[in-house]
């Protein structure tokens, strides 16, 4: 299966980034599909499996590669699907759940921007099954810490290149703009799977 481009518009509604920080970040995207594209060729061609080896080998980089390329990828798509959208006030049942965890929406609210102040790749709102729990995760890298078996539901990309054309060094600005331009409805979309 070759990886394609999801068709994410750039629109006015799409008020955390503007049209040159959206075609930068497209550009992104796209080279994480080109090189999964890439890597799931060589794989196919068994690529230096009687030289497997922790320390340094052929096959050991392009597995590396894989995860960090395949996470860049899935977390773009992610991004880009829960950002500008009118439907950005969460209804009573997501309130209710994030308060489960954290007291209240605006207690989780709160955890999650000081989670993406910290962060220097990726924000996660995901749902751990193993502890029954909604925890926002920071990840450093594509492939850093994600959580085994976590299912991501709001993800925000806090790597510099997703927000310095626009807010230069006013990170807090932009996760304000984040969000204020939550879709929760596709986050709420994501949550059916927890049912």
């Amino acid at each position: 299966m070759q990886f394609e481009k999801l068709d994410f518009e750039y629109t006015d509604d799409v008020t955390v980034i503007n049209r040159e920080q959206f075609d930068v970040h497209m550009r992104l995207y796209e080279g994480y599909i080109n090189k999964m594209n890439e890597i799931d060729a060589l794989l196919m061609n068994n690529p230096g499996l009687k030289e497997a080896n922790a320390t340094y080998s052929k096959f050991r980089g392009i597995k590396r590669g894989e995860t960090y390329a395949l996470d860049g990828v899935i977390l773009h798509e992610f991004y880009f699907e829960n950002i500008g959208s009118p439907n950005n006030t969460p209804d009573a049942d997501i309130r209710q759940l994030l308060s489960k965890d954290y007291g209240s929406f605006e207690e989780w609210q709160e955890h999650f921007v000081a989670t993406a102040k910290a962060s220097r790749g990726w924000v996660v709102l995901c749902y751990d099954p193993r502890s029954d729990r909604f925890r926002n995760i920071s990840l450093d890298a594509h492939d850093y810490g994600n959580i085994a078996m976590s299912i991501p539901l709001l993800v925000l990309d806090m790597y510099e290149h997703a927000y310095f054309l626009q807010y230069a060094d006013n990170k807090v600005e932009y996760i304000e703009r984040f969000m204020d331009n939550i879709d929760w409805q596709v986050v709420k979309d994501r949550m059916q799977i927890l049912q």
